[in-house]
């Protein structure tokens, strides 16, 4: 490197040296002795950050938590983690004294309500015949629909609890008590996790699995506050696995006080299968730039005096050009310079045309 430094003094002017930026003039031989090599700036379109940590999720909407309706034991556990279900899909049978007291219940508001349909049915034919007064077939409608709406009420109370409308139809039909209920799927997915054993007491609403719908996923990523630049929702993400469309959906509005870093979230609308949730993966965010933004090869950029510069071909020689470094994306860097796509700027030979200019200098 000495031996190309003193070579580019004597070929430059002193004066060139303490003026800048002037352009350092060389010629083919020297060029090839030097291992100097251009090559053309393209236009940068889209620009990748660094890699930021981030989580595999499953979207809200699409999660459920499955639990007992009521106090009772486990009789058996019909799937495992890991299974695809289907919506309605029986996953348990729990066995309750509670289910008993409310089938009860319901089929004594039923046949008070039976009862009294019955009484109305005559009282109304007695009024129409003038026998009985309007006032007690009042008192009749009124007994008749509170007997309805407890009916009502205990019909619901076996629905919460997981009977199923034929179930309580065939309840009412035959009058015969059955203490196993069971808990069905609320959505077509994947169980995620198995929260319960067989023989295991529960309390109600104690879970027993986790179900999830896992198309679309969710990722989370966490973006320190100064590279949050202009994300924002429609940027897409790149994920280290192929075949998989993600774009970013929300960015947050808090920075969290563990590590500064707001939570930027992506939705993976194709490839999803190619994930897990819960997975930790790296992820990089694609922002759209400026027109005027340029890609060159990261080795083409220098810097002095705290400004970052380029060489650019002229003829006879090389100028140095103060440029704005956007982003720098592994062996490539993204800048804004006055420079159309296709001008032709020094990519190896950047420290010897440095050392030129500046003296040696740093």
């Amino acid at each position: 490197m000495r031996s190309i430094v003193a070579t580019l003094f004597l070929i430059l002017p002193l004066g060139s040296l303490a003026q800048a930026p002037e352009l350092l003039e060389l010629g083919p031989q020297q060029i090839q002795a030097f291992g100097i090599e251009t090559v053309a700036v393209r236009a940068a379109g889209r620009t990748l950050g660094r890699n930021y940590p981030a989580k595999v999720t499953v979207p809200n909407a699409q999660l459920r938590v499955v639990s007992t309706p009521l106090d009772g034991v486990v009789e058996a556990l019909l799937v495992a983690e890991g299974e695809t279900v289907a919506r309605d899909q029986p996953l348990a049978r729990i066995r309750s004294g509670d289910l008993l007291e409310l089938q009860t219940a319901y089929l004594e508001t039923r046949s008070r309500r039976l009862l009294a349909a019955e009484t109305l049915a005559r009282e109304r034919q007695l009024h129409a015949e003038g026998i009985i007064a309007r006032r007690r077939l009042l008192e009749s409608e009124a007994r008749h629909r509170e007997h309805r709406n407890a009916e009502e009420r205990d019909q619901q109370a076996l629905g919460l609890a997981g009977m199923t409308a034929e179930a309580i139809h065939e309840l009412a039909r035959t009058q015969g008590l059955d203490a196993t209920v069971e808990v069905r799927a609320p959505l077509a997915g994947v169980v995620l996790e198995q929260l319960a054993t067989a023989g295991q007491r529960l309390m109600a609403a104690d879970p027993l699995y986790r179900i999830g719908h896992l198309s679309p996923l969710w990722v989370e990523i966490h973006v320190p506050l100064d590279d949050l630049g202009d994300v924002a929702p429609g940027n897409r993400v790149e994920l280290p696995v192929p075949g998989i469309d993600a774009r970013v959906i929300t960015v947050g509005r808090m920075v969290h006080g563990t590590d500064q870093g707001v939570l930027v979230r992506a939705e993976v609308s194709q490839g999803s299968g190619r994930l897990r949730p819960g997975q930790f993966i790296e992820a990089r965010l694609a922002l759209e730039v400026d027109g005027d933004a340029l890609r060159i090869p990261a080795g083409a950029v220098v810097r002095h005096g705290g400004v970052t510069y380029i060489f650019t071909r002229r003829a006879g020689g090389f100028l140095p050009m103060a440029v704005t470094l956007v982003m720098q994306e592994g062996d490539e860097a993204v800048i804004r310079a006055p420079l159309e796509p296709g001008a032709a700027v020094v990519s190896r030979g950047t420290a010897a045309l440095k050392a030129a200019w500046t003296g040696g200098g740093e």
